[in-house]
């Protein structure tokens, strides 16, 4: 018998293992680099509720891209029965978390990483599992590579710019891992919607549902859902809007769903 997994011999300096609020599941994460952000919440519950496999079916093979410290396949643990869990992840740093992270909760038979740039997909990593997935989710980075105000720490910036791959290269990985049928579940910026739904229709991924996602109810949307079913029909369903905040500055009832 090899020795215990704890906490201890898991968890690095300059990390902490962070309870998640889903369960008693427990996330590692680096505060100086990157730590998870609604929106990744927000994603793995689109995901869990809307993908045509149903949250209750076992036999699922879910893959999410630029996957960091794995928040989202561990969330998808909690919330389905899917029983392979695939994130992928181009930093190191990321990557290694991810991978104790699925050790500090006794996952490893559920969840597994790859460390690889999606533009890479199909050359360095994942010819195997090119077309077997059910589901793709992607929170990718929201800036262009040359917009915005690059951070100087580089693990922040290839999470928030498009440093290594850009969308088109998100979409066109998700349409070549996917199923036909398979869905795709992507968060994204709205002002970067023409682009999301003109580059998924070219890669064979037809937008299918839309939710708007707003701080509270008197501010424009700041983050938009987008449910892409790859050879779908040419039908798109705008869903009632999600606000984060209510008047008294806490969670939304509909909010706070995302967390169960």
């Amino acid at each position: 018998m090899g020795p215990k997994i704890t906490d201890s011999n898991l968890i690095y300096e300059g990390e902490r293992a962070d309870d998640t609020g889903f369960g008693t599941l427990k996330l590692i994460q680096k505060p100086e680099e990157f730590c998870y952000g609604v929106d990744a919440v927000i994603l793995a519950d689109f995901a869990a509720e809307n993908a045509s496999c149903g949250r209750h079916t076992e036999k699922v093979t879910a893959v999410d891209l630029g996957t960091g410290t794995g928040i989202i396949p561990l969330i998808l643990s909690h919330k389905t029965g899917w029983n392979r869990l695939v994130g992928v992840e181009v930093q190191e740093g990321s990557f290694d978390r991810a991978g104790r992270s699925a050790k500090l909760n006794h996952l490893e038979g559920r969840m597994e990483f790859i460390r690889g740039d999606v533009k890479d997909f199909g050359k360095l990593w994942g010819k195997e599992l090119t077309g077997t997935a059910d589901v793709v989710i992607s929170n990718p980075p929201y800036t262009k590579g040359s917009g915005g105000l690059v951070s100087a720490n580089r693990a922040k910036a290839i999470a928030r710019h498009e440093t290594t791959a850009g969308l088109e290269d998100f979409i066109e990985c998700a349409a070549g891992l996917l199923k036909p049928h398979g869905d795709f579940f992507m968060v994204h910026r709205p002002s970067r919607l023409v682009d999301i739904c003109c580059m998924s229709r070219a890669a064979g991924l037809e937008p299918k549902e839309m939710c708007f996602v707003s701080p509270n109810c008197n501010a424009a949307a700041n983050i938009v859902l987008v449910h892409m079913v790859k050879g779908g029909g040419k039908q798109l369903k705008v869903l009632d809007p999600l606000f984060v905040y209510d008047a008294r500055g806490g969670y939304t009832e509909k909010l706070k769903e995302c967390y169960r």
